[in-house]
C-alpha cells in the first residue's frame, strides 16, 4: 500500500479543515479528528477518503481507541498534524486552576499524548509530525497566561521529538500562526483590535487558513526532508516587529 496518509487533529473547522482538504488534493487518506461530532460529520460530509473521528484529544484512553481505529483502516501513517487547541483569556489574577488546565489538557497534553502514540507508525514510514502553536507561543502578551504557555510547551515539545525521533528518521516542526481570519478572530476581535493587527503586521493582514495550511503540507512533504526541530512562524512578519499595542491588551 503506498498511498500516503494523515492525522489531523481539531479538523472540523479553520486551520485543520484547510489543512484536510489540501492533503486532500495531493492524494492523501487524511483521518479527521475533533471532539465536536456534529461539526466534524458536517465537515466530512462533502469531502472523499476520509475517516472522521470524533475524540477529545486531552483523553487518553479516546487517544488510544482513535488512534487503533486509523492503524486499522489505514494500515500505516505518515504525518501527524497536531492542530487541535482551545483558548481561553483573561488576566493572570482572574485565571483559574481550572481554565489553566483546561486549555493545558487539549493544548500540551493533546500533542503529547498524540505524538506519543502514533510515533511507531512514524517510525515504520519515517513519516512528519507537524504542531500549531502560535506567536502567542514566542512572544509575550497580556491576557494569554494559559494560552501563551501551552503554546510555548507544544515549541518545546517540538524540538524535543525532533531531537528524540530524528534517528529513526521521523522529521517533527512546528507552525506558529499569528492573527488569522477565522469565525472566532471575526467574532472576538473588535474593529479596533484589527485595525492595530493591520498597523503591527508589516503585511498589513490578517492571514487566511489556506495559506497556514500551505505551510504544513509542505513540511509534512518530501519537499521538507531535511528539516526537523524547526518553528515557522506564519504571521505576515508580526513576530519581527513584536506586540503589546495598547488595543491588544484588553
Amino acid at each position: 500500500m503506498t498511498e500516503k496518509t494523515a492525522i489531523v487533529t481539531g479538523a472540523a473547522r479553520g486551520i485543520g479543515l484547510a489543512t484536510t482538504q489540501l492533503f486532500l488534493e495531493e492524494g492523501r487518506r487524511v483521518a479527521m479528528i475533533d471532539r465536536d461530532a456534529d461539526a466534524l460529520l458536517a465537515a466530512a460530509r462533502d469531502l472523499d477518503n476520509v475517516l472522521p473521528m470524533v475524540c477529545d484529544v486531552s483523553d487518553p484512553n479516546q487517544v488510544d481507541r482513535m488512534l487503533g481505529e486509523v492503524q486499522k483502516e489505514f494500515k500505516r501513517l505518515d504525518a501527524l498534524v497536531n492542530n487541535a487547541g482551545v483558548a481561553d483569556f483573561g488576566p493572570i489574577g482572574e485565571t483559574s486552576f481550572e481554565q489553566w488546565r483546561a486549555v493545558m489538557a487539549t493544548n500540551l497534553d493533546g500533542v503529547f499524548l498524540c505524538s506519543q502514540g502514533a510515533a511507531p507508525a512514524l517510525i515504520e514510514s519515517k513519516g512528519a509530525i507537524v504542531n500549531i502553536a502560535s506567536i502567542s507561543g514566542l512572544r509575550a502578551s497580556t491576557l494569554r497566561v494559559a494560552y501563551g504557555t501551552s503554546k510555548a510547551g507544544v515549541i518545546h515539545l517540538t524540538q524535543q521529538q525532533a531531537a528524540e525521533w530524528g534517528e529513526f528518521g521521523v522529521r517533527a516542526n512546528c507552525v506558529a500562526p499569528g492573527p488569522v481570519d477565522t469565525k472566532l478572530a471575526l467574532a472576538v476581535h473588535t474593529p479596533e483590535i484589527r485595525a492595530a493587527y493591520h498597523d503591527a503586521i508589516p503585511l498589513n493582514r490578517y492571514g487566511v487558513e489556506r495559506e497556514i495550511a500551505e505551510v504544513i503540507v509542505f513540511l509534512c512533504s518530501d519537499k521538507a526532508s531535511y528539516v526537523t526541530g524547526q518553528v515557522l512562524a506564519v504571521d505576515g512578519g508580526f513576530e519581527s516587529t513584536g506586540v503589546g499595542l495598547p488595543a491588544l491588551r484588553t
